[in-house]
């Protein structure tokens, strides 16, 4: 069962990718979550920290998760299958936070933008690495370049999710291994 607190995060992030961050209020927020809008200051501080720990959180779900798949695999190829089936599992559960980072990522608080940030280069470097092991003839520039592109295409879930999903998440599977080069 959900935390309160989780409760509320899921909630807006729904809000904020239908609506904005700025389009918005706590009083709504708080009524969409079934209390007031100032009841919700004893869960959080602010609205920019709702904002702010939503991103963190899934950014180091991201990189924690990617990393225990990473680990578990037989090998390179196989971890690489591993973290792109957690990403396509992550862009289709995860779709308005998904929105939420491309859309409001300025109205993000600097020091929770440089803790995203500094979780997203590791997360893409867990992924180059595994590249520069199934490629060796990759750079670490062209590796990090693929795992981004990769991303690109994973991320697009809030735009082109129209199948079922898990029609969805094969067609993104094999698209994301081809695009990958593990064939």
């Amino acid at each position: 069962m959900a935390s309160r607190r989780e409760q509320i995060l899921d909630t807006a992030a729904s809000l904020f990718a239908e609506r904005g961050f700025h389009g918005v209020s706590v009083v709504e927020l708080g009524a969409a979550c079934g209390i007031s809008g100032p009841a919700l200051y004893k869960h959080f501080p602010s609205k920019d920290a709702m904002l702010a720990e939503m991103l963190v959180e899934i950014s180091e779900e991201l990189l924690r998760v990617g990393r225990e798949r990473s680990a578990q695999a037989q090998d390179a190829t196989d971890a690489l299958r591993a973290l792109v089936a957690w990403h396509v599992e992550f862009a289709l559960h995860h779709q308005p936070l998904i929105v939420v980072q491309d859309r409001d990522w300025a109205s993000l608080p600097e020091d929770a933008r440089e803790r995203v940030r500094g979780l997203q280069r590791r997360y893409v470097q867990l992924w180059a690495d595994r590249l520069c092991e199934v490629h060796p003839d990759l750079t670490p520039k062209r590796a990090r370049a693929m795992a981004h592109a990769a991303f690109g295409m994973l991320n697009s879930t809030p735009h082109s999710a129209m199948l079922p999903e898990p029609e969805m998440a094969a067609m993104l599977e094999r698209m994301a291994v081809g695009a990958l080069g593990l064939g």
